[in-house]
């Protein structure tokens, strides 16, 4: 059994390359070797999202603060609050981001999961428009 605390690591800025507004970001990789999982905990400042991306294994976010906006490809923008789980799939192309109204953080859990940065959101995808 082993004990990760988040709260002891640094926190560092969000990669401007892969994400769209200010945030920072908090890495623990090798939080389980059977399966691999890595945890991230990410604070987006309101209207901050990550570029369109997927995933190799399953992604889980865990809303600990905020409301959470996000979008599979094709589909609508949805949003959930503090204490919300979204399971992303392993392949599903997505986004997601702090809503409008203020900052938003999360806890995401990769599981077996490389993660491939693609295209940022639009001012317009993120509203739910399309173009």
């Amino acid at each position: 059994m082993q004990a990760f605390h988040l709260a002891d690591r640094p926190a560092d800025p969000v990669d401007p390359a892969n994400f769209t507004g200010p945030g920072t970001l908090v890495r623990m990789d090798g939080v389980s070797e059977h399966p691999p999982v890595n945890a991230y905990r990410v604070r987006f400042e309101a209207r901050t999202r990550t570029n369109w991306h997927t995933h190799s294994g399953t992604q889980l976010l865990l809303v600990v603060e905020g409301t959470c906006r996000f979008q599979k490809a094709s589909e609508p923008v949805q949003e959930i609050g503090t204490g919300g789980i979204v399971s992303i799939a392993p392949g599903e192309r997505h986004w997601h981001g702090a809503s409008g109204d203020g900052p938003m953080t999360h806890v995401a859990l990769n599981i077996e999961a490389a993660t491939t940065w693609l295209e940022p959101v639009t001012d317009h995808e993120y509203a739910g428009r399309t173009r």
